[in-house]
């Protein structure tokens, strides 16, 4: 999938079937659904997930807890727009 297929699939009430539970959510933040999002990374210990914990904690306005999320993922905490961060971090899950 491409991000431009990603991005075309947030018109759809429910997201691909075929998408890692990391895009899934993204894919529900991008909707506004910010608590199913962060459901679903509870489940996953792994860095790329700590880094999307660390997004929403930051569009949370939570920007400690974000540091905290940031530091687990091995990230340096994001100074680019939210818009930008969710980009590259989509980007970043479509390629792995």
């Amino acid at each position: 999938m491409s991000i431009d297929e990603f991005r075309q699939s947030l018109t759809d009430a429910q997201p691909p079937a075929n998408l890692s539970p990391l895009l899934q959510a993204l894919w529900h933040e991008a909707k506004g659904d910010w608590a199913r999002a962060h459901d679903i990374l509870q489940h996953d210990g792994s860095a790329n997930s700590a880094w999307i914990h660390a997004y929403l904690h930051r569009v949370e306005g939570d920007a400690g807890n974000a540091a905290y999320w940031y530091r687990r993922a091995g990230k340096p905490v994001a100074q680019q727009s939210l818009a930008d961060e969710w980009n590259a971090i989509v980007a970043a899950m479509l390629a792995a």
